[in-house]
């Protein structure tokens, strides 16, 4: 159960912890959390949560992953009080790498400040396609070229400031014309295409240390028609692991996003994503949901669903992957008018 928990990572409603967020720590012992802006008041806030939750955790072996979106632009969730950092698409159109990685630097600098140790970031899909309704201005743009410079930056960047940076959306959700928060977009594109043109920044991120990847809901047709690349062990398996050469930790994107929850009962969706090679998965929304998922993991192990091997091989990325970043459930110091004004001088300049 604890080796399946820690294949887990789970989001949660408000600003403090709850007796559902206590049971997914003392129970479960799952993995980590996933914070979102209804999470977040204000500065002072925010460090109390994550102190609470690694305090709440520190009993467990294991110390928490604290993630959180933030990728600058309108995908953020840093409190009021710090300025705003720029779109990838504004940076993509500067084309500075030493920008880029500078932006990772500073976002690391943030998230670190209030206990935060993943950032599901950058975003390396390419915006080929002007219809695409969920990502736009949150890519670099719309040539391999640029998202592959300025997002391998932006990742060095972070993870020199000691925060995981999770690349996204694997394959690439750049020419889909439907929101997968809502249903299950399609990309019509053979492997050929694919690999010269979507997995181009994900190959160059992949090269140069990528320590996690996120895995888009998206449906890859000419590749695997009938399991989107977050439950296709034809994508995951074949295409990330044995083609792309990664061994990393593979995250799936939320799984109570419409393009699951439509189409899979929620269970057997998470089965399914781990089976075809994921090593955790995202459960951002409804304490039942995270308990059917972790329920039919824990099932799907004791009856040789999931094998013992595959359950190992996950669990041993994790870990390594905790152990590399040094994670702890230490509490973090109070933040300061002065810790808040200095990162704002460096967002300005």
């Amino acid at each position: 159960q604890e080796k399946i928990s820690q294949m887990v990572i789970v989001g949660f409603e408000g600003y403090t912890m709850d007796e559902n967020v206590r049971d997914m720590i003392d129970t479960y012992k799952v993995g980590g959390f996933i914070l979102f802006g209804r999470n977040v008041e204000n500065s002072g806030q925010l460090l109390e949560l994550n102190n609470s939750l690694k305090a709440a955790n520190s009993k467990n072996e294991i110390p928490l992953f604290i993630s959180v979106d933030e990728e600058g632009g309108i995908v953020s969730r840093m409190p009021e009080e710090f300025s705003k950092l720029p779109s990838n698409r504004i940076i993509g159109n500067m084309n500075n790498e030493d920008l880029s990685y500078e932006i990772g630097n500073i976002l690391a600098e943030e998230l670190s400040l209030f206990g935060f140790n993943m950032n599901f970031a950058p975003v390396l899909d390419i915006n080929s396609n002007p219809q695409n309704p969920v990502i736009g201005d949150r890519s670099f743009g719309d040539s391999a070229e640029i998202v592959s410079k300025l997002g391998d930056q932006t990742m060095k960047g972070i993870q020199s400031g000691g925060v995981i940076s999770v690349v996204k959306h694997f394959p690439g959700h750049g020419d889909t014309s439907q929101d997968s928060h809502i249903g299950l977009p399609v990309v019509n594109h053979d492997l050929s295409r694919i690999m010269d043109f979507e997995l181009v920044p994900f190959k160059n991120a992949i090269e140069n240390q990528a320590d996690a990847v996120m895995i888009a809901h998206i449906l890859l047709k000419n590749i695997d028609s009938e399991n989107p690349s977050s439950l296709s062990g034809k994508v995951i398996t074949d295409l990330l692991r044995d083609q792309l050469k990664f061994d990393g930790v593979v995250v799936t994107d939320d799984m109570t996003m419409g393009a699951i929850t439509e189409n899979y009962d929620l269970g057997e969706a998470a089965v399914k994503a781990v089976n075809a090679g994921s090593d955790i998965i995202l459960v951002c929304h409804g304490y039942y949901n995270q308990i059917a998922v972790l329920d039919a993991l824990i099932k799907a192990a004791e009856n040789n669903v999931i094998s013992h091997q595959k359950i190992d091989e996950s669990v041993y990325r994790i870990l390594k992957l905790k152990d590399k970043y040094k994670l702890s459930d230490d509490r973090v110091n109070s933040i300061d008018s002065n810790d808040i004004r200095r990162i704002n001088e460096k967002i300005d300049a």
